[in-house]
């Protein structure tokens, strides 16, 4: 029997439970630094190794942090569905609770790359990168972070995931920054959209939606046990 195609478009809301700070703050704060220091090509021109710090401090935090109860639910569901999940969050959170298809749209905390090149990507786990840490070719080496004015290297494969999904869950984001905003409009008329968030966003599709005005750790859970529970009916069907 062929699984559903299901979709998972997570955010920060989802990793905050789990003690990791949340990518916007107030008046474009990130753990008190300014967000276009540290997450664009002009903050590292400035100042790499501000940056580089940056990043170091998030990997040590990630290190200790623990997949919340939203994650772990998600897995749940690849006994019954087709299970990919795209996430703008940059952890590797999702990873750590057993979910075996992830996209990252925005890169990852635990890689890295060479600055002014998109290959070869090196897996760091969770060390940190210094001035003078290059790869194999002398350059020096960078978050593999997609940052503000970079282009989106897994978008188009995010795309084709989402156009052919037969359900779509949105959990702990409000998806208003672009591109990945754009996935919405990709979404097909007759898929049933779920979202997971204590402040309801609002989104176009917003009158077909099924809202779960919860945080991910607690709503999660429990649209996860109708889904389940929907599969198993539909066997009898």
């Amino acid at each position: 029997m062929n699984k559903k195609k299901l979709i998972v478009l997570t955010g920060s809301g989802m990793s905050a439970e789990s003690g990791l700070s949340t990518f916007r703050g107030s008046g474009g704060l990130w753990e008190g630094a300014d967000v276009m220091d540290v997450a664009s090509l002009d903050g590292w021109n400035r100042d790499p190794e501000k940056v580089l710090e940056f990043y170091n401090l998030r990997r040590r935090q990630l290190r200790n942090a623990r997949p919340n109860e939203g994650h772990k639910a998600l897995v749940d569901l690849e006994k019954k569905y087709d299970v990919t999940v795209i996430t703008q969050n940059v952890d590797n959170l999702h990873e750590k609770a057993g979910s075996a298809n992830v996209i990252h749209l925005h890169g990852e905390l635990t890689k890295a790359r060479p600055v002014d090149a998109a290959k070869p990507v090196v897996d760091i786990g969770y060390a940190e990168i210094n001035i003078g840490d290059c790869d194999e070719n002398g350059r020096q080496l960078r978050p593999d972070i997609v940052w503000f004015g970079e282009l989106v290297p897994m978008m188009d494969v995010a795309a084709q995931y989402v156009a052919s999904c037969e359900i779509l869950l949105v959990i702990g984001t409000s998806l208003v920054v672009y591109p990945a905003a754009g996935l919405l409009d990709l979404v097909p008329v007759s898929t049933p959209v779920y979202v997971v968030d204590p402040n309801r966003p609002e989104y176009h599709f917003s009158d077909r939606a099924t809202f779960i005005t919860e945080k991910s750790s607690v709503g999660t859970p429990k649209l996860v046990q109708k889904l389940l529970k929907d599969s198993a009916v539909s066997l009898f069907l």
